[in-house]
């Protein structure tokens, strides 16, 4: 069975991954990468495949009708991993996430209606629920975002779900808990922790510390999203969660112990504005498709921080551009003082 696929966003962290994972798994799948290249999409995620005949890429925005109106029309299945997706970032300026998250999703969603796509897969976020004090998550709790980027990603789902209803488009959701590997942008929390750590640099922990997140792999997430763009009933969202649950503070403390660094190095700092406390999903609906996750928390970190061992010169590239100087200041320059 051939298919071929429109990946947004896929020079990106989840979609460079997943990028890899379609062409690794599907032979005579076919894979059209559509990327803006902003500041944390990196051509160099996907070095390692550029040149495999069934991969295409191009430089191009979603919002931009031109460039997707022709990629949607030669596509089976649209994947839409394209967003701006950093909560600090979202709290310093709204507006790039706003027309990236909501109008990039709206163009893609019109042009699959007009085309006729397959299906129509829409990554989203356990942000969208908000902040939850015990219990867990199920795909019928409300959306209550609490920062802009949620309030975004919570927008385009409800898009979503507006043109399957309206238009009998074949969506399906997902809704992923914190991911973490190879790729991910040093300004998330996790390769911040260990690039500084490499550094002996101040890790920056918010407000106690104590806020709990699931840290899902990021090949667990791929296999995920693969099992439901093949298998997932249409118009319905699937909750993607590991059960890898840690809080900031012990997130820094595993980091320091592996790379062999002292705990002198954490810095409690201001919290962030509206930071949720806790997050967590039920993701039974998910696990009776057939789905696992391969990977336990001791593995994920293990994995993940040997990754930004091993791949030094990506991460310090990244690390040394003015622009990421310029936000790493902005976010914690009076923070670390």
């Amino acid at each position: 069975m051939t298919k071929s696929l429109l990946i947004t966003g896929g020079c990106g962290f989840i979609g460079a991954n997943f990028v890899r994972h379609i062409l690794a798994r599907y032979a005579d799948y076919r894979v059209v990468n559509l990327d803006k290249l902003t500041y944390a999409g990196n051509p160099a995620n996907l070095a390692d495949i550029a040149d495999d005949e069934r991969y295409r890429f191009v430089h191009g925005d979603i919002t931009d009708i031109d460039v997707v109106d022709p990629l949607v029309a030669e596509a089976d299945w649209v994947v839409n991993f394209a967003a701006e997706s950093h909560v600090d970032r979202s709290i310093l300026g709204s507006a790039d996430f706003l027309h990236t998250n909501v109008n990039g999703t709206y163009v893609l969603l019109d042009a699959a209606h007009r085309h006729g796509v397959e299906r129509f897969h829409q990554i989203s976020t356990d942000e969208v629920y908000g902040s939850i004090a015990e219990g867990e998550w199920d795909e019928g709790f409300p959306l209550e975002p609490r920062n802009p980027y949620s309030a975004t990603k919570a927008s385009a789902e409800l898009l979503v779900n507006a043109f399957h209803l309206s238009h009998s488009i074949p969506t399906v959701v997902t809704r992923a808990s914190n991911n973490i590997g190879p790729y991910q942008y040093p300004e998330k929390r996790v390769p911040l922790y260990i690039t500084n750590a490499i550094d002996d640099k101040p890790l920056p922990v918010y407000g106690d510390g104590m806020q709990v997140r699931d840290h899902l792999y990021v090949d667990d997430h791929c296999s995920a999203i693969d099992l439901v763009l093949h298998e997932g009933v249409i118009g319905e969202v699937y909750n993607v969660g590991s059960d890898n649950d840690c809080t900031g503070i012990d997130i820094a403390r595993t980091i320091l112990a592996q790379l062999g660094k002292s705990e002198s190095l954490i810095q409690f700092v201001e919290d962030r504005a509206g930071h949720d406390q806790r997050y967590a999903l039920d993701s039974n609906k998910l696990r009776a498709l057939g789905w696992t996750p391969a990977v336990g928390v001791e593995e994920t970190m293990k994995r993940t921080i040997q990754w930004y061992v091993d791949h030094e010169d990506w991460w310090r590239d990244i690390r040394n551009r003015d622009d990421y100087k310029a936000y790493y200041q902005r976010q914690y320059g009076d923070r670390l003082k």
